[in-house]
């Protein structure tokens, strides 16, 4: 239960820089009274606004601020709930809210709006349109609960009846569900992507083992291929040499023709020098008898005898150099078998050196190959590997759809109870054992109002009537007075449900100005009583100024304006 015990407000609408505080836990019932604008009403203006941050009559915000001072706008409520003191602050210009418990302030880091909806749902546990139902009922702005919407009035009641937890948990439920969803969602994603590595997995491992195959034959041809063109040129190889063995044999046996060639040459050249020398000496002796030189004689005989020996030593030599050329002629001839067989030699060594690269070059493409096919043989032995991360994805995809299959489960009970969380599941079960009740209530504050009804409500909160003068009537066909009265019969039974379920009960009711217009004389001195005698542990508020009202009450609250101000007269 809300134990309200004072308001303090200054600078709201008509009050002025000085405070005006009402205590509300004084006495039990309370009469406020004054002139039209005196500032009557701005008590319940105020006690909505440091609550709800609106005012109970259609004013605007801005507008509540004293148009007069125009700033320090500031109310401030004190109230306990259970064994906690709490105390609200609300104000304009500056703007204020702040929530004190047991004398510490709270953290004000959070948004307003989520201040807000902390005060609302976890310390009052009741909106404004619950509490303007069951705490505040006015002729200016208040809307019975008969005249609220089907969804507003089961708003109200799931307030009372302290179920509209069921509406929370539905829409935690709903919150959940779609979070499930989207988890299904991103494995079912996760699955298909699964699927498509899967399939790119067993495509790989098949066109591996293909590949590799076919590849490891092409290269083992290959090889053999290769090999083949190696014994044959190898064998080529063979060939030459054995010509080149058998030419270096026949070339040693003209391997000194060219020493001797030139020694002949030699021989030649001097052979030439000696006939020169001889031809010169003949011609000299031939042609002088006389010596040029000296002058002196030469004997016939002697000359005679040299010619002789020098055509004799002639014909010797000339016969030698004769056989001197054959000989050289033979030599050069074995010279230019030499350097033939020589030529030939090492065009062989060439033919064999260009073999033996190409043997080398077959090897070395042999060894690539072989090197290509022991490759290509690992990777079709780590086809085991590959297999394993085809294995490993088979078993992502069996804990992907477990996981899967569980939010599944998951978003199966969340439905279930999201079933029973909306308002025909346990919400109407709870309405429709507390409707007997309600109704019960209902008509007998009817009855104590001498409005002699049966008056019911059904679990989806329409009215039915019945009444021995009156057949098929509404709420809506009845006077102002008799509305009046079905009003107050439902104020009174919310507030006994409330204080039955210590849901949102509190300790004050406030009516503005309820028997100025709708109520008669009779009306009104049952509805005293009713609050006087019947309504317990409630401090009521009345706000009239309707005459001879003062003996019905404790207390009289009388509002005036001095100075343009309004204020609580002493």
């Amino acid at each position: 239960m809300i134990l309200f015990k004072r308001i303090k407000f200054k600078n709201f609408l008509s009050s002025g820089n000085t405070p005006t505080e009402i205590n509300f836990a004084e006495v039990s019932t309370t009469l406020i009274v004054g002139t039209n604008g005196s500032g009557k009403s701005t008590m319940l203006d105020a006690l909505c606004f440091v609550l709800f941050n609106k005012a109970f009559r259609k004013i605007v915000k801005n507008q509540l601020i004293n148009s007069t001072n125009e700033k320090e706008c500031l109310v401030e409520i004190e109230f306990n709930i259970s064994d906690k003191e709490y105390k609200v602050i609300r104000g304009i210009k500056p703007n204020i809210f702040e929530i004190w418990i047991d004398g510490v302030l709270q953290n004000q880091v959070a948004a307003s709006n989520d201040q807000q909806k902390y005060l609302e749902d976890t310390i009052l546990k009741l909106n404004y349109k619950s509490f303007t139902q069951i705490v505040i009922l006015g002729s200016a702005s208040f809307v019975p609960f008969m005249q609220l919407s089907a969804a507003h009035r089961r708003e109200v009641v799931e307030d009372l009846l302290d179920i509209k937890i069921f509406s929370t948990m539905n829409s935690i439920l709903k919150e959940k569900i779609r979070n499930s969803n989207e988890k299904i969602k991103e494995f079912t994603l996760l699955e298909k992507s699964i699927d498509e590595k899967i399939l790119m997995q067993t495509d790989f491992i098949e066109e591996l083992e293909k590949r590799g195959k076919k590849n490891i034959e092409q290269k083992q041809n290959k090889i053999k291929e290769l090999s083949d063109l190696e014994v044959s040129v190898s064998d080529e190889i063979d060939v030459i040499q054995k010509k080149v063995v058998l030419l270096n044999s026949q070339l040693e046996e003209f391997s000194d023709a060219a020493t001797k060639l030139k020694k002949l040459t030699s021989l030649k050249g001097k052979i030439q020098q000696k006939v020169i020398s001889i031809t010169e000496e003949h011609k000299f002796f031939n042609e002088n008898s006389v010596c040029p030189t000296c002058k002196q004689t030469i004997e016939e005989d002697f000359r005679f005898n040299k010619v002789n020996e020098i055509e004799t030593n002639s014909k010797d030599l000339k016969e030698g150099y004769v056989e001197l050329e054959r000989t050289i002629e033979d030599e050069e001839k074995r010279e230019e078998q030499f350097i033939q067989i020589s030529k030939e030699i090492s065009r062989l060594n060439n033919e064999i050196s260009k073999d033996n690269i190409c043997i080398s070059n077959y090897r070395k493409n042999i060894k690539e190959l072989q090197n290509e096919i022991q490759t290509i043989t690992e990777q079709f032995e780590n086809k085991n590997i590959e297999t394993e991360k085809l294995k490993f994805l088979h078993k992502e995809k069996e804990d992907n759809f477990k996981k899967k299959s569980k939010y599944k489960e998951t978003v199966n009970y969340f439905d279930f109870a999201q079933l029973l969380m909306k308002d025909g599941g346990v919400k109407s079960k709870i309405i429709q054992k507390y409707i007997p009740l309600m109704n019960q209530q209902i008509n007998k504050y009817l009855q104590m109002m001498e409005f002699y009804i049966n008056f019911t409500l059904d679990d989806e909160f329409k009215e039915h009537i019945k009444s021995p003068i009156h057949e098929d009537f509404s709420y809506e066909s009845f006077s102002e007075g008799e509305k009046m009265r079905i009003n107050l019969a439902i104020l009174f039974t919310w507030r006994e449900i409330a204080r039955m379920k210590n849901s949102v009960s509190c300790n004050i009711l406030l009516f503005d100005e309820v028997f100025d217009s709708s109520l008669d004389d009779f009306g009104t001195d049952y509805f005293t009583k009713i609050i006087k005698y019947v309504i317990k542990d409630t401090n009521v508020f009345v706000i009239s100024h309707k005459n001879g009202l003062e003996d019905k009450f404790d207390k009289i609250i009388t509002f005036e304006k001095v100075k343009g101000f309004s204020k609580i007269s002493t």
